[in-house]
């Protein structure tokens, strides 16, 4: 019992130290009372708009009370509404050293007369209230702005794609705008403006006040990028307003096959009639693994190729298998130079080189050849010794 005694008080103790710091963690050293705050209480339009501006409804060390909200001082033909929660309210309620969000939604009419008016937003309870004035300023010409919004903002394919990203730009100023075009791409990326629907490249274009012009940027990555994700940052700006938007492509790896013989060699000799073995090389020299490569390949009419093994499983990048070509001519080929084409393919990847072979005919063909110009001869002698004695 004491030791339980002894952790008690200890605890006590410790949660007492700990008060203050929490308390002070809540609210503010000597703060008290109810607050409405804006972070800008005075903002500058233009007529024919729809704007908002931010409140926070803010109470240090009071007991919670319904506070009805209420706007004051709006000019004929405007609209005021306070929204809480995406919807319109009449009444707020924060708690102890909480706060509650609210938004004045202005709607003013485009037949507004320029110059400044104030609003007076109001939280009134039963034992306190508080206000707020805004002032709002009708101007004409009003300081450029832009936005820049992507519709698809991150985009995925490989190393040969074209990623082609939809952008909106919005002027919100005063006036037209001649707004430049810029991206910042990695190196060796190229990367170009377009018209939404068409191929012309753009270097600015421009755009009506308070209107939206819509434009593609795109970008082409080099063929030997490796796999991953590349930010791309699109830039817009005129005058003295910029907006940026970063975009993101995500590269997939792609195989590229190359073929070749061993030690670069295309070219191979062969005997008319026998089969042949030539080694092949097929490298991928991609950025994702080559699989199910199927091996094909055409010669002379009459002529054979097949290969051994018939297709390869797997090449990883950067890495190469070598098979066997398998060639025979036909028998009757003549002695000569002929060209052969070897393929590979897979996936939609594929690749081809052509092989030199040279022909020589087989030794029985060249003893038949030597016998039979020795019959000639023979018959040749014998036509002269009978006929000569004539």
């Amino acid at each position: 019992m004491r030791y339980r005694f002894i952790a008690a008080l200890a605890l006590a103790a410790f949660a007492a130290l700990l008060a203050p710091i929490a308390k002070a963690d809540d609210a503010p050293k000597d703060v008290k009372g109810l607050f409405l705050m804006s972070d800008y209480p005075a903002v500058t339009l233009r007529p024919g708009e729809t704007s908002s501006v931010s409140l926070k409804l803010r109470n240090y060390e009071l007991p919670p009370e319904r506070l009805a909200l209420s706007i004051s001082g709006v000019p004929t033909g405007w609209t005021a509404t306070l929204m809480g929660g995406g919807q319109p309210v009449a009444a707020a309620m924060p708690a102890t050293n909480s706060s509650v969000s609210l938004d004045l939604r202005l709607d003013v009419p485009k037949d507004a007369a320029v110059g400044t008016q104030t609003l007076t937003v109001t939280a009134a309870g039963g034992s306190t209230s508080v206000a707020l004035p805004i002032a709002v300023t009708l101007a004409k010409d009003l300081p450029a702005k832009l936005t820049l919004t992507p519709q698809l903002p991150e985009l995925r394919g490989t190393s040969r794609s074209s990623f082609e990203y939809q952008l909106a730009i919005k002027n919100d100023s005063g006036k037209k705008l001649t707004v430049s075009l810029s991206a910042q791409a990695p190196q060796n990326f190229d990367a170009s403006f377009t018209e939404n629907y068409g191929s012309q490249e753009l270097n600015a274009v421009p755009i009506e006040a308070g209107q939206t012009k819509d434009v593609k940027l795109k970008v082409r990555p080099p063929n030997t990028a490796a796999a991953g994700s590349y930010k791309v940052v699109a830039r817009v700006g005129a005058e003295d307003a910029t907006a940026t938007s970063e975009l993101m492509l995500d590269i997939t790896g792609q195989p590229k096959l190359d073929i070749s013989g061993r030690e670069g060699l295309v070219s191979t000799r062969a005997s008319a009639g026998k089969e042949t073995s030539v080694p092949i090389l097929i490298t991928n020299s991609g950025t994702a693994p080559a699989d199910d490569v199927e091996l094909s390949g055409s010669a002379p009419s009459g002529w054979k190729i097949t290969f051994d093994p018939k297709s390869v499983e797997h090449i990883a990048p950067n890495e190469n298998k070598e098979v066997q070509a398998l060639i025979t001519p036909t028998e009757k080929a003549i002695a000569g130079d002929y060209v052969t084409t070897i393929r590979a393919s897979a996936r939609g990847e594929s690749a081809s080189t052509t092989f030199r072979v040279t022909v020589t005919t087989s030794t029985m063909w060249g003893i038949a050849g030597v016998g039979i110009i020795g019959i000639a001869l023979l018959v040749m002698v014998g036509a002269v010794a009978r006929f000569g004695r004539r």
